[in-house]
Formats: C-alpha cells, structure tokens, sequence
C-alpha cells in the first residue's frame, strides 16, 4: 500500500489569492482576468494620433504681461508702506533710548534737566561748542561724544546708523552741522523750554526763564523732548534744536516762527503729510500725524505739532512775561 505524503503549509501564505483563484476558474484558458496585465498592442504608425502643440498668441502674451504689471502695482505701495513702518519703528526705539538717557541725566543732577549746548563763552572759553549730544569737531578734529550731556547713559557712538540718526534721514541725505563734516544726530533736543539759558540762538533772549528740573514739568505725557529735527534750505542740514511754532520776543511777547524745526518726514499712505517721531517727558515714544496747517516748508515736510506753544513745545507760554 503507498502512502501519499500531504505537504503542510506551515503558516506560508498561498501565492494566488483566494479571489483570482476563485475567478480562475470561471474564465476560459487564455482569456484575460480582471488581475492579469493587457497585452500592450502596438498601432501602425499610420492610425497613430499625432498630438499638436499650440504656441501662445500675441494677445494671450499681452493679456499675461498686464496682469503681471497689474499685480506689481498692487504689490509696491503696500511694500514702501511696511518699509517705512519698519523704519518708524527703528526710530521709535532711538527716541525711547534717548529720553531713557535723559532721565538718567537727570538723576546724577540733581534732578535738572539736561542743557541743549554750552555756547558762550563762559562756558566753554575759547574751546568748541558743546552740544547735548557732543562736540561739533574742527576740520583737523573729529566730533567728540565723550564731551556730550547724554553719551555717557548710551552705549553707542556717533556715527552712521547709529541711536543719534533716523533711519529716514540718513547720512549723505543732509549736511552735518560743524566744520568736522562728520555724522552728530538728527534729533533736536526741546532746550528752548527745558534749557532756555543754554539754547544757542535764544539764549540772550529767553534766559532770564527758570533751567527745568524735571519735578516742575507739567503734562509730561504732551512735552516733547526729542523729536524729528531739519533744517530746510538748500542742501537740508540736521538740527540739535527743537523750535517751537512760536518765538518770545521781550515787549512783544509770542510771534510764529518761520523757520520752525519739526520734521514730518516719516511718510505712510494713512499719514497724508506725514508723521514726526517724538519722545516725551514722561518717558514715553510717540508719532505724530502732520495736517496740512502746521506744515510752513512744503518741500521738506517741516512745521511744527501744533500751531501754538502750550500743547507740545512750551506748557507754561501764557506765564512768559
């Protein structure tokens, strides 16, 4: 008797699945399964379908060319627009470093604020000028910031791009005050009411006004202490002084000024003259909106906030006798 040996899977998996072997046997040999691949049958060269490719037409190019320069128009005002709001910003932080720096002035000082410049010759005797931020230098002698009110509560230098410039009113834009012809700042310092005194220009006509301590300034979050400074005329040139829109004259009390110091020159869509970055006395860095009214050089965007003393430049103007 032969005995047949069964062959045990022992776990293996079968090659066919149980679907195609089920199909296997309903499909005549030869015919192809649902799972079996086509045979691929190669055409004659003659019934072969020859595929066309069109090339753009002139117009279809125009229409594409003015869509491009559409979108290109759109995309520019909104780019200058976030541009400028950068650099607004970076001047919003020079300004806030800034006030930081004179309110430390003011604490080893007995709470006095600082001076805008030694001027006279009592000062500084046959020496040069000395301003808030430095000294003005000499062709043979660079400007010198280690002499200036404020440079020894900043870290930084003077020089391009630094704390002491706004980044929309960068070197070679301007030319510098001082026969060093080097960068010193483009801020003006409001010493016409916080120094009158030491104010170069109005020091012999307003200095008989109280030197300020900052305990005695009142609305401080309004008081402008640095601000956005030109001088306008042919080239512009920087101004340590921040003019107010009206001067005191002895006998005739307050006139406008003519050539005021404000400069609006941060432009944005939404800004219409333009926008000055200011610093005030409570510590604070703000923006200032332009209206056309306050604007007295068109061409450079410089005027005052305000057409009156009393709000931002000088609080106590209606005490001045």
């Amino acid at each position: 008797m032969q005995v047949v040996k069964r062959r045990r899977h022992y776990g293996r998996i079968p090659t066919t699945p149980p679907t195609r072997r089920a199909e296997a046997g309903r499909w005549p040999p030869g015919a192809p399964t649902p799972h079996r691949e086509r045979p691929v049958v190669s055409r004659p060269a003659s019934q072969r379908r020859v595929v066309s490719r069109r090339a753009f037409s002139v117009i279809e190019l125009l229409v594409v060319l003015g869509v491009v320069m559409l979108l290109i128009g759109l995309l520019i005002p909104a780019l200058r627009s976030a541009r400028e709001a950068a650099r607004i910003a970076s001047c919003l932080s020079n300004q806030h470093q800034l006030i930081i720096a004179w309110s430390l002035y003011a604490n080893d000082y007995q709470d006095r604020a600082m001076p805008l410049a030694y001027w006279s010759e009592a000062d500084i005797g046959g020496g040069p000028q000395v301003f808030w931020w430095g000294t003005h230098g000499t062709p043979s002698s660079p400007v010198d910031l280690s002499r200036g009110f404020i440079g020894p509560y900043l870290g930084a230098e003077l020089a391009r791009k630094s704390v002491f410039e706004c980044v929309s009113q960068p070197w070679g834009s301007y030319r510098p005050q001082g026969a060093s012809n080097e960068p010193t700042s483009t801020y003006g310092y409001n010493g016409y009411y916080l120094s009158p005194a030491k104010t170069p220009g109005w020091g012999a006509t307003i200095g008989f006004r109280p030197w300020r301590r900052l305990s005695d300034i009142v609305r401080t979050p309004d008081l402008f202490v640095f601000a956005d400074t030109l001088l306008p005329m042919q080239p512009a040139r920087n101004c340590a002084l921040l003019d107010p829109p009206q001067l005191y004259s002895p006998g005739e009390g307050w006139t406008d000024n003519s050539t005021p110091t404000t400069a609006f020159r941060h432009h944005t869509r939404k800004a219409g003259q333009g926008t000055a970055v200011t610093s005030r006395a409570d510590g604070s860095a703000q923006q200032v909106v332009s209206r056309p009214e306050w604007i007295v050089v068109p061409g450079f965007n410089v005027g005052s906030a305000g057409q009156t003393n009393t709000t931002h430049y000088v609080p106590d103007a209606d005490e001045w006798r």
